[in-house]
């Protein structure tokens, strides 16, 4: 019988499963959440928000909803990012106000315009200032609110940066973070590459008792869980291996009760998911504005179909609000066997296989 996987705390909280969503930049809005919360995912974090946008918040209609938490979604962590640490704290705070749970900072981002203006990844190759805006954080909020912080493992794999990595990594315990979750790309690989998941395990057996989430190449529930068994963290944040396929969570599961992963979701059981998807946007953002929003998800969703490309084709042509009911109807009619995603990526980088 396969040994139960162990729960999952990040401070205060007490998570029932070690699979998470990741924050993901233009994707994890609340709708994505939503889904995600109901197929299995036992918390889930929002797209990063800039310290100051939140700090000059006023709740407009073509704002509000970056700040909008449904009411079935808690817990659920609010990402932080931004330049000048004097402004964290007081946006931290609006995090909280507005009703999240958690408070992660990222210092991971590797997009070169977020590098370019001193944020995310940059601060990996600056630990003072990564410190202070820790505890900026962690002294703005309630005791109670968790802060994690989100890292890859350096600017690059020099030396120096390997000890930078490791300062910022100590002294953000120190300050009082419950948790860090680490991707194993460096910030100059962006996607690029293979995830190095031996790094996350050399991390796992320095960091001890301390809390550590790994991140990277978590396209398939299998790998979730071989991610855990190889480097012994104590978690898993599911990124770009959520979008489009939520199903995911529910997978890892029932992988993790021993039994054989299910089949991929039939094409009614993804039918009826669009469109509660469709239908939480367009009360989210209006029928109107949620078109563009939504497109990017269905082309995601798409893979999931025998037919793909013709279903990504006609979801691509969708301008008109509403009209994403007749790319269901004319693909989604028939119930029939559904396909899992297909993984173009390298393969994460292992010293021995972990199964």
């Amino acid at each position: 019988m396969t040994p139960p996987l162990p729960k999952l705390k990040i401070g205060s909280l007490r998570l029932d499963f070690p699979v998470v969503q990741a924050a993901l930049s233009g994707y994890s809005d609340s709708p994505m959440r939503v889904i995600a919360r109901r197929l299995g995912a036992p918390y889930t974090l929002c797209e990063v928000m800039l310290d100051q946008f939140l700090v000059a918040f006023k709740k407009r209609e073509r704002t509000s909803h970056f700040l909008h938490i449904a009411d079935e979604e808690p817990p659920v962590g609010g990402q932080l990012m931004g330049a000048e640490p004097e402004q964290f704290g007081a946006a931290a705070l609006r995090l909280v106000e507005a009703g999240f749970d958690v408070i992660d900072i990222n210092f991971g981002c590797p997009v070169k315009k977020v590098l370019g203006r001193c944020r995310g990844g940059y601060h990996l190759g600056q630990p003072n200032v990564a410190l202070e805006i820790v505890s900026r954080v962690r002294d703005a909020v309630p005791d109670a609110i968790p802060v994690t912080v989100k890292m890859r493992r350096g600017i690059d794999d020099s030396d120096l940066c390997r000890e930078q990595f490791f300062e910022i990594f100590d002294g953000a315990y120190q300050r009082g973070v419950a948790a860090i979750t680490v991707h194993g790309r460096t910030v100059q690989q962006r996607y690029d590459g293979p995830s190095r998941w031996d790094f996350l395990r050399e991390l796992k057996r320095y960091a001890g008792d301390r809390v550590v989430l790994g991140s990277g190449d978590l396209f398939t529930a299998e790998a979730c869980l071989e991610m855990i068994s190889y480097t012994g963290v104590d978690g898993v944040t599911v990124a770009r291996g959520a979008i489009g396929n939520p199903w995911i969570f529910a997978q890892v599961r029932t992988l993790a009760r021993g039994a054989p992963l299910p089949p991929p979701p039939s094409l009614f059981e993804q039918k009826e998911v669009i469109a509660e998807h469709y239908r939480l946007a367009e009360e989210l953002y209006g029928k109107d504005r949620c078109v563009a929003t939504m497109r990017k998800f269905a082309i995601k969703y798409s893979q999931l179909h025998p037919q793909h490309l013709g279903v990504r084709q006609d979801f691509c042509t969708v301008k008109e609000p509403g009209a994403w009911r007749q790319v269901l109807a004319k693909w989604y009619a028939a119930d029939g066997p559904g396909v899992h995603p297909t993984v173009d990526e390298p393969a994460p980088v292992m010293e021995a296989a972990a199964f």
